[in-house]
Parts: C-alpha cells; structure tokens; sequence
C-alpha cells in the first residue's frame, strides 16, 4: 500500500492551541481556534504488515537513503526508541501506542521520497506520525476515522521528547483547510469548502529561531495573566484571535482572497504588538519582515506572515494569481536566494462525469429481454410519458449537473442505444406527434450530445464492467449508477444530487444507502459503520457482498436501526478514481467470485486505503431486473 501525508501549515491562529489548552485550568480562557491546511510537499512511503517488527528505511529531502533499522514490536524496545528521539522514534512512538491499543503486529515503512523542508515549521515531525498511524489504521483495518488517526499520531508523538501541538497532526486532513478549535483537552474540527483558488507561496528563511524558547516564554503567560504583557497575549489570542480566524473561514468560504491577505497582515502585525516583547530574541525576526516588507513583491501579493511558532523559520505570502505565485517564486530565487514553495488550495473537484453499466444480458427477464434490453423496458414517468428505463437513469444524471455520461455496452448493443439517442426521426414520424412528444424527440437528441460509449467485450462481473469505463473516466471522481435501477426522490432534490452534494462537502467516495428487512439482504450489498451526522451520515466501516443473516446479526449491525434491518447499498455511488487501480489489481490478479470480478470487495479496500461514507437516502430505488420488482416499479411509478 502506497501512502502520502502533507505537511501543515497554521494560515492564521498560532499558538492558541496550547492556549485554549489552558482552559482546564482557567476557565476563564477562550477557546483557541486556528485554520490550518496541508501543504503540496510531504512523506510518501510504502508499507506492508510485518509479523514482528518495525522494518523502517527513508529518504531524506536531499537524497540521501537511510537505514534500514529493525526494531522488535515489545512494548519496552519501542518506548526505549522513541524516547531517543530522532526521526525513527517517531514512528516508534506510534508503533508503541498503537501497540499498547489494539495489539497490532508490526509494519515495514519503506519513506522513498520526502519533498518537505524538515524543522521549517511545517509539522515534518507531525507528518511521519499521521503515516505510521496511518499505515496501521489501513493495514490492519482498526477502522479509525481522519480524527482517530489524528489521536493516534499526536500520542505517538508526545511519547517521543517532541513539544509538538495538539494542531500539529492536523496534516492528516490533507489539503483541506481546516477550523480546529481547542478547549481545554476537548479538540473540534471543520473542513472548509472553498468557492476559489488561493494561490500561496511558503518561503524558507533561511535564518534561525529557536521554537522551544518561544514556547517556554509565552507560556509564562499562562494560565493566568499577572503582568501587561501576559493581559496582551491573552487579548492577542482570545478574542483578536477568534475574529480574526472567523473573518477568515468567511474570505476563505466566499473566494476573497484579498480580505483573507489582508487579514494575514493584520494578524502578523498583531502578533508583533502583543507577542513579540515577550520572547524579543526569537520573535522580532529581522528575516521574516524583512521579506514581508520587500518591495518587488508588493505588487503580487495580498498579504503575507509567519508561520507556525512565528520567528525566523518560514513565511507564507498569499499571492494575487497563479501568474503572480510563479513571479513570487522567480523573485525568491533570483533576487533574495530564498528558496520557495508552492501551495495552492482550490474547490473540491467537481464531479462532471456518470457511469452506467448497460451491458448485462438480462438472464433473469428472458424471454422478454431477448425482445429488448431491459434498460429500454418502459415505465411511465411523472409527466406521463412512457419513457424506456435508461433514459429515466440518464436524465437523472444530467438534471443532477453531470457533464458526460458513459454508457457501458456490449458491440451488438451499441447501434441500439445510439439509434435511441441520436438517430433523429423520419420527418413524416415527427410531424405526426402531438407537440409534447415532439419537444420530447428534441430532448432526446440534446441528451445524446452528453452521451459516451465505452464498449466491454466480454461480461465479467459488475466490477469488469466498471472498469471498462477507467479510460474515458480518468482522474475524476465519478457518479456510478446501476443501469436497471430506477431511483425516485421524496423531495425536489433528487437521489442522485442528494449524493453529489454530499460529495462536495466531504470530498470522500460515498454510496447510497436504503434500510433493507434481514430477510433481503442476502440479494445485496450491506454494510456498517458508525454515525457521523445522526440517522443520515454514515462513516463506513465494513462492506460485505450478500452476506448470510448470521454474519450479518454478527458483524453487520447499526446502532439506531430496529432489530432484524440493516443498511444495503442504494444503487447510487459517488467515487474516487483511486477505484480503478484496485479493479485493476483484482483483474490482473483473478480475484473473482463465482467466475465475476465483484465491485464490493473493491469498496472495501478503497474503504481501507481512503475512508468512505455512506448517505441514507431520502428516496427509493426500483430493481427493474426481476419481473415481480418491475412489476412493483410499474405499480410505484402508476402513483402520483
């Protein structure tokens, strides 16, 4: 398994995660509260499961490859490892807690290349923590939420000799910006959602600052303020702090990046009035305001600061574009030899593209399919036109917002289906329908525009059919739709918009999900998890394909859910690309059951490898492959 973990920057609010820490004891306090974001930098490694040890090896950001080391997997060697410090004690210090935890066995982390700058202020330690506590998570599925992977890696961490925050770990949220807000030993998070692109630069300094003195002596401020200064420091990280950060998510969230510059200035130069005479050594950073103040860059920029425990480690500038970001960095290079990053935080992919598999024969509806294909067997809509299965399905996409949908069809089919949708009628046809259906006949030809064939040779399995469509997906995520399944909402939203907005929220694969009788579920996928948003939400934590009544009364139970129901799977998916290499992997590899290559088992390892939600939805689906459920589809549809 192939991992990533960024590193993190804090975009305004330092330092008020150890203040708001305070509030155990004074609780007087305010909350502390920052905004942080991954970077585009960070660890990539490999890993596996080991019976025994710790097999560790990496590559430093200049090259140079280190160990391998083994360390045995005893509770004793690795707290004695992670108590040396050093890079390796990090991962002992996981190992260690996720040991004393769950019981794990052990791990080979193979990091094989690392682009992040190392004690720059941008959590490298927190980084390798998130990958080893990662690695366990999905290696040995203990089914931890971003959050739980989150704890794990901080009390690694804290196990080793590192005075890193509570906000530090939030690299595991990747390239997210992210409200963290710290209350005493109570820790909250919200992802934000941006509606555009920021275009910043992280800037090394290249200068000194000594972060364990910065912290030792605003912590003299704490927990109570006893002098001017302290009463400073506790207004700069209380209430300056809070509007500050608020403003924020709000430039942030409405694409204002010239208010959210801005607000950088402000909270540097407030950081400068109230923090600066406390620890003036490290904190009057002659290098930082020295660039900050540079006067090349003013036209390029909107607003820049410090970063992390501020001082003269790294500065962040929020540039005006994607053209100026690239001025910034040329500026860095050749005038102030400052070596500089990219980081650039834009909205969450959009999902313009559906999948349909329409390739199946049909067996269970024969003779009638041989007549036709089930997905063109009729059923009446809402507007009481009697319109064949797949354009009901289509139509849903496209009334969803989807750009291009892609049909999957087997060679004989395929004239069928583009006759259906683009083949325009014969003039004297045309003319002799009422004026309804001939808006119809238009609709329908406009509908074939947005249309994509991709066509699958041989029919092996639901999972082969899904991966016939890789190609003319590509690195998008996509909404995959069941080709005899007819979805109708309860609400003006429809099934398969409640799941795209679901996705641009959350930014993780998602499937639908439908309350189905224990009787049932032996015919469907079904799955269990826990709760993320009360009776709507579900963070999954195991998928199974058509599982027996006793696995399921086992394992497959939903806190809330009567006695005798479980959660089945919709029929509606929204998914990462990631998807199609581990299709790829079952069909190189005959992984099939019953003689098909099955999607389920492939949600579960894309669960593994990546989280994966699942939304109850408010609406119902229609299997129209058996006659008795076409026959109740025919039946549901008759009601108004």
């Amino acid at each position: 398994m192939q991992l990533f973990v960024p590193g993190r920057i804090c975009l305004v609010g330092e330092h008020s995660d150890w203040a708001g820490g305070y509030r155990r004891i004074n609780p007087q306090l305010e909350p502390g509260q920052t905004l942080i974001t991954g970077t585009d930098q960070g660890l990539y490694a490999e890993v596996s499961t080991h019976p025994s040890a710790l097999v560790l090896s990496a590559t430093a950001p200049d090259g140079t490859r280190l160990g391998p080391v083994e360390i045995p997997m005893e509770p004793g060697r690795l707290l004695e490892e992670a108590q040396k410090g050093g890079f390796w004690s990090y991962i002992a210090g996981v190992a260690y807690q996720a040991q004393t935890n769950y019981q794990v066995r052990g791990l080979v982390l193979d990091n094989y290349q690392t682009d992040l700058p190392i004690k720059k202020g941008l959590s490298s330690s927190a980084a390798i923590c998130v990958l080893a506590a990662r690695a366990f998570n999905r290696l040995y599925d203990l089914k931890l939420t971003v959050r739980g992977e989150m704890e794990l890696a901080y009390q690694g961490e804290i196990t080793t000799p590192s005075l890193c925050g509570r906000m530090d770990q939030g690299c595991a949220f990747g390239k997210t910006p992210v409200l963290m807000t710290f209350d005493g030993d109570r820790l909250e998070t919200r992802e934000l959602h941006l509606r555009a692109p920021f275009h910043f630069v992280l800037v090394d300094l290249q200068a000194q600052k000594d972060t364990r003195e910065i912290l030792r002596q605003l912590n003299h401020c704490y927990p109570n303020a006893e002098t001017d200064l302290a009463r400073g420091l506790h207004q700069l990280l209380g209430p300056l702090n809070r509007r500050i950060v608020h403003q924020a998510i709000e430039a942030l969230e409405t694409g204002q990046p010239e208010r959210l510059g801005a607000l950088m200035t402000e909270a540097q130069k407030l950081f400068d009035r109230y923090a600066a005479p406390i620890c003036p050594r490290e904190l009057t950073a002659p290098a930082l305001h020295r660039l900050l103040g540079y006067g090349p860059l003013q036209p390029l920029i909107w607003g820049g600061k410090g970063v992390g425990s501020q001082g003269d480690g790294t500065a962040q500038l929020l540039c005006r574009s994607a053209e100026a970001q690239q001025a910034v960095l040329e500026i860095l290079e050749r005038e102030l030899q400052l070596p500089g990053l990219p980081l650039t935080l834009a909205p969450r992919q959009k999902v313009r593209k559906a999948v349909i598999p329409v390739a199946g024969f049909g067996t269970r509806l024969f003779p009638a399919s041989k007549a036709a294909k089930k997905e063109f067997f009729p059923i009446v809509d809402r507007d009481g036109i009697a319109k064949p299965a797949i354009l009901l399905i289509v139509e849903e996409a496209l009334n969803a917002g989807i750009e291009e949908v892609i049909l999957v069809v087997q060679p004989t089919d395929l004239a069928d289906f583009k006759d259906f949708f683009s083949a325009q009628l014969p003039p004297e046809n045309f003319n002799k329908l009422p004026q309804n259906f001939q808006a119809c006949a238009r609709r329908l030809l406009e509908i074939g525009r947005h249309l994509t064939y991709v066509i699958q040779t041989s029919q092996e399995g639901f999972g082969h059919a899904v991966f016939s469509a890789a190609q003319a997906v590509g690195d998008e995520p996509f909404l995959l739709m069941l080709g005899d399944h007819i979805y109708r909402s309860n609400s003006s939203t429809s099934c398969a918009r409640q799941l795209l907005e679901a996705y641009e929220k959350y930014g993780t694969s998602l499937v639908g999900l439908r309350r189905t009788p224990e009787a049932h579920i032996a015919n469907f996928g079904t799955l269990t998890g826990l709760w993320q948003d009360p009776d709507r939400l579900l963070t999954i934590t195991e998928f199974a394909e058509k599982p027996t009544p006793d696995y399921a009364r086992a394992n497959l139970r939903i806190p809330g859910l009567p006695e005798g129901e479980y959660l089945t799977v919709f029929g509606q998916y929204v998914l990462k690309p990631d998807l199609f290499g581990l299709l790829k992997y079952q069909i190189d590899h005959n992984l099939r059951d019953q003689g098909e290559v099955q999607l389920t088992p492939v949600l579960e390892r894309l669960r593994q490898q990546q989280g994966f939600l699942g939304l109850l939805m408010d609406g119902q689906n229609y299997d129209i492959g058996l006659p008795g459920a076409y026959l109740e589809t025919l039946q549901a549809f008759s009601q108004p």
